[in-house]
């Protein structure tokens, strides 16, 4: 679509780039006013969300050079470029939960309190950011015929992702887009109303877990070592984001369920 938002003699300003930096200032910022609703401590949870959000950035990229080496070890530099990818998201999310949990303790932060604010946080920016993946035109859907479907054709964005150009695709980016943002209002209404300490993370861990495999179906940017299961249409295909999309929802339901019954901060 416009995968370049603003360009200034050599300055490039990328839409991917800015919808990721409005994502991440809007989850801030809502961490930001619910710590000081809940009488935690705004500042350190902010410079806590800071370097949990640089971790997570750093294995979203790992995840994806993991998934692509032979590319990436002849393109390197595409590996630091956001126009192009900002990585794999649930990588980021394995790598900030690990980091989160390790500074959490070692700042004597409550591990599950805390994660109940942040993970509509996660919902709220990663709705944004998938808006600059249609943008860019990354993490394109696959051929659709509906009339909502859209038609990528600028050769840039092709020359970035890969793209097919003036082919009718699902907008799969937006699709995804809507449910976080649909997530975000759920997990807030679960936050005002929780009964126990990790709760509101827990459902993040499923709905997104849902979310992601219901929109894998629609996705077109796939290679063939993308998938663990190839069946003649995607319906009848098991892709890896698939796989711990389901690892993910039994995970959130075993954990719902442990601290249901065992309060732990």
């Amino acid at each position: 679509m416009h995968p370049i938002l603003l360009k200034i003699g050599p300055i490039t300003v990328h839409t991917y780039g800015f919808f990721m930096a409005l994502g991440v200032a809007a989850a801030l910022w809502f961490i930001y006013v619910q710590a000081k609703k809940y009488g935690y401590d705004a500042q350190k949870l902010l410079d806590a969300a800071f370097w949990i959000i640089i971790v997570s950035l750093i294995g979203a990229k790992l995840i994806l050079l993991v998934g692509h080496f032979s590319y990436y070890w002849e393109n390197p530099g595409e590996l630091l470029s956001l126009a192009r990818s900002g990585g794999v998201f649930q990588g980021g999310l394995t790598f900030g939960l690990i980091f989160a949990i390790i500074y959490f303790k070692k700042k004597k932060i409550p591990f599950w309190a805390t994660s109940d604010l942040v993970a509509p946080a996660i919902a709220l920016g990663h709705g944004f950011g998938r808006l600059g993946c249609f943008s860019a035109s990354c993490c394109y859907g696959r051929e659709c015929s509906m009339p909502w479907a859209v038609v990528f054709k600028n050769p840039y964005a092709h020359e970035l992702t890969g793209i097919p150009l003036n082919v009718p695709l699902h907008p799969v980016q937006l699709y995804e887009s809507a449910l976080n943002f649909l997530n975000f209002f759920v997990l807030f209404i679960i936050l005002k109303k929780k009964k126990f300490s990790g709760q509101v993370f827990c459902f993040y861990i499923m709905n997104y877990s849902i979310i992601r495999f219901f929109t894998e179906f629609f996705r077109g940017d796939h290679g063939e070592n993308t998938y663990l299961v190839k069946g003649p249409s995607a319906w009848t295909s098991l892709s890896l984001p698939q796989l711990y999309c389901l690892i993910g929802l039994v995970a959130g339901l075993v954990l719902y369920q442990f601290l249901k019954h065992r309060q732990i901060d």
